[in-house]
């Protein structure tokens, strides 16, 4: 079985078509979809169409779908403006780009297709308990799991989750992480990165009969066409987007504990 594992598309379908053509390159059998599917991005509703499209796919909630179908938002919230006039433009912003594709999901029917995505998968296959979720088990937001947290810290969130490996998006920062029994892997983000390496990141997981591998991708895509085509949508968070496009939102030190996965390097598990 070999399964490619996707996350935090964010309306970049330049980005998610690479990614599927790849995907479909390495012969994969099923395709888990770990949410942000299509805020903070100018093709909404064309990352809908296309993962849908995909035979044999299973999908879950990240939560900028969730801020795009409900009226959660992140921080700050209405009371930290009143208490902090000095947040008001961030506030703004951060409204508008969410009801931007909230009208783009809506108007093209697929507000309640999104609304309905599971907050998980779990699965098991030929023994392996596999457990993916967006940010960290039981929940789609907070600050997720990342290369910066070290061994304690990562394991005090894993506890009780019942699986041996743990699968994330959400921080949009690529990691592989062995806690004693229990792997840990990051997908990275398709788009959006938080890194000087800008190619689409994801994850293909192997389990075969000589064990079970993991093994991160990097795909190539067009920058400058998914920019202007960014420019072109009007998107409320436009320089936000082109800011990850340019290479400017890095990612944070590594912890010690930490050793960043290299791309296409099969890792065996067991």
């Amino acid at each position: 079985m070999r399964l490619a594992l996707i996350s935090d598309i964010h309306g970049n379908t330049f980005a998610l078509d690479a990614v599927l053509a790849d995907a479909r390159a390495m012969a994969v059998d099923e395709t888990w979809f770990l949410g942000d599917f299509s805020a903070i991005g100018p093709d909404p509703s064309g990352v809908l169409e296309r993962v849908t499209s995909v035979d044999r796919a299973r999908f879950l909630r990240g939560n900028t779908d969730r801020y795009t179908c409900t009226n959660d938002r992140p921080p700050p919230a209405l009371a930290d403006v009143l208490g902090d006039p000095s947040q008001v433009d961030l506030y703004a912003s951060i409204s508008a780009s969410f009801a931007w594709t909230r009208g783009f999901v809506s108007a093209t029917g697929w507000f309640d297709w999104l609304a309905q995505l599971p907050l998980d998968i779990r699965e098991t296959i030929d023994g392996m308990r596999l457990l993916a979720v967006h940010a960290a088990p039981g929940t789609d937001d907070g600050p997720g799991i990342h290369p910066g947290q070290g061994d304690a810290e990562l394991s005090a969130m894993l506890d009780g989750c019942n699986a041996d490996v743990v699968i994330v998006g959400h921080t949009h920062e690529a990691m592989l992480r062995r806690l004693g029994a229990l792997t840990l892997v990051n997908l990275g983000s398709v788009s959006n990165p938080r890194s000087g390496d800008l190619r689409a990141s994801y994850v293909i997981l192997e389990i075969a009969r000589d064990g079970v591998f993991v093994q991160h991708r990097r795909v190539p895509y067009d920058h400058d066409a998914f920019s202007a085509q960014v420019r072109a949508s009007h998107h409320p968070a436009t320089e936000f987007i082109l800011a990850h496009q340019r290479g400017e939102m890095l990612a944070r030190p590594r912890h010690p504990e930490n050793v960043e996965p290299i791309p296409g390097i099969r890792v065996a598990l067991r």
